[in-house]
């Protein structure tokens, strides 16, 4: 049940991605402020959604979900627990969703600390 809750919050992040790069921009061609300020709440929901799915991935890893292809690939049951973790970011897969979360965790530092910043060139220069 795990891997699939992975998988929905990938395919939400997706949406939620799509989202974040065209609303706002819509908002600043309609003049439209709560469009504009969409944009942060998007790269909040977009962080969280991230997120959720590396750590799905890392509880996969953790408690030897081998269901999942890349856990069977990629680690054993004779490897301690840290390795494990470390292995979830070991390959191709794992490294790709590190390096989504890093970016999305970017994008919303981005968007706590850019309170100050006008609204339309926040919605513009994140897409």
């Amino acid at each position: 049940m795990m891997p699939e809750i992975g998988n929905g919050l990938l395919c939400l992040a997706l949406g939620i991605a799509l989202l974040l790069s065209v609303y706002p921009l819509w908002g600043v061609a309609r003049g439209d402020a709560r469009m504009m300020a969409s944009s942060r709440l998007f790269a909040w929901l977009l962080f969280m959604s991230v997120a959720g799915a590396f750590l799905v991935l890392v509880n996969a890893f953790v408690v030897n979900d081998f269901t999942v292809t890349y856990v069977a690939s990629n680690s054993n049951t004779q490897l301690p627990v840290w390795y494990r973790v470390a292995a979830t970011w070991g390959a191709h897969e794992g490294s790709l969703l590190l390096w989504v979360l890093l970016m999305s965790g970017w994008t919303f530092a981005v968007a706590i600390f850019s309170q100050r910043i006008p609204l339309d060139i926040v919605a513009v220069y994140w897409r």
